[in-house]
């Protein structure tokens, strides 16, 4: 399951970030993930909770902004989406698209920390 590996990765990216700004302890982290970049969002959530245990991070939630594959298509200046599985064909003028606009993010938008008591 190489999400344990990934989530091991944002642990100790946003552990850094928090540490730069002054953030402990942490209460979210959030990532955008691509529908492309091969990562389960749920194996993702999973493998969080473990790889945070003992860290900084560990009563931190993980937020997954998903985020869909879209493709454009220079023939008939459309964007669409591409699906899974993917499929780079435009639905309007039936061309083959040869740019993707999004869909293979992995990464940290948002360290938050826990809020101040009043």
């Amino acid at each position: 399951m190489h999400e344990l590996s990934i989530a091991s990765a944002i642990v100790e990216q946003a552990e850094e970030i928090a540490r730069a700004d002054g953030l402990a302890p942490v209460a979210s982290v959030t990532v955008r993930v691509g529908e492309l970049a091969g990562v389960v969002p749920d194996a993702l959530e999973f493998a969080f909770e473990v790889a945070r245990d003992g860290t900084a991070l560990a009563a931190a939630r993980l937020v997954v902004e998903q985020v869909s594959a879209r493709a454009w298509c220079g023939g008939c200046a459309e964007e669409f989406a591409v699906g899974m599985p993917p499929f780079f064909w435009c639905p309007r003028c039936d061309r083959p698209s040869q740019e993707l606009r999004s869909g293979r993010e992995l990464e940290i938008t948002g360290v938050a920390p826990v809020p101040a008591p009043t």
